[in-house]
């Protein structure tokens, strides 16, 4: 199965707790296709007391077989990719918008819809004009179970077939039915 990886910078911006009892935690922010040369976790820009840092360069992988998702996702209003956080450290980024509103199912993690670079969405249309197929939509149509082409069982099962209420391991009657 054909697939592709394409690397993205992830920003992350912190802001300052907003009472006593929060802690400051850095949430993904915005992508960037260029890569710049930080290290992960680089304060990048420092306003007050908002922080912008680099959380690294990361995989968005695409599958050949997902690329009916990418559709949805580049004819969207906003296409968009998912950043996925646990603990502050980015654990999975993904163009695929089905995956990223399960990964935003789960409490426990901190999932945002960033703004799709343009240079990462001509590679994702690049891949999905080489590997895209689409599939033909058959309807089904009912076909009668008298037919003599049906491979189902009948409705009806012959007296031979069915089931018998027994007793036991030596397959007595029912009691009272001798």
């Amino acid at each position: 199965m054909p697939r592709e990886v394409l690397r993205v910078a992830v920003l992350g911006v912190s802001h300052p707790p907003a009472n006593k009892w929060a802690v400051r935690c850095t949430r993904p922010a915005a992508l960037m296709a260029d890569l710049p040369t930080l290290s992960p976790g680089a304060l990048m820009a420092e306003v007050g007391e908002v922080r912008t840092y680099y959380m690294g360069d990361h995989a968005v992988v695409l599958h050949s077989g997902e690329t009916a998702h990418y559709i949805d996702n580049l004819r969207a209003a906003r296409p968009s990719i998912w950043v996925s956080c646990d603990g502050g450290a980015v654990t999975l980024v993904t163009a695929d918008p089905y995956e990223g509103e399960a990964m935003a199912s789960d409490p426990e993690r901190l999932v945002e819809a960033l703004d799709m670079p343009a240079a990462i969405a001509r590679q994702i249309e690049v891949f999905i004009a080489a590997h895209h197929v689409g599939e033909v939509f058959h309807k089904r149509k009912r076909v009668p179970a008298t037919s003599t082409t049906d491979q189902r069982a009948p409705r009806i099962l012959p007296a031979e077939e069915k089931w018998t209420v027994t007793r036991g391991k030596g397959a007595l009657p029912p009691k009272g039915k001798i």
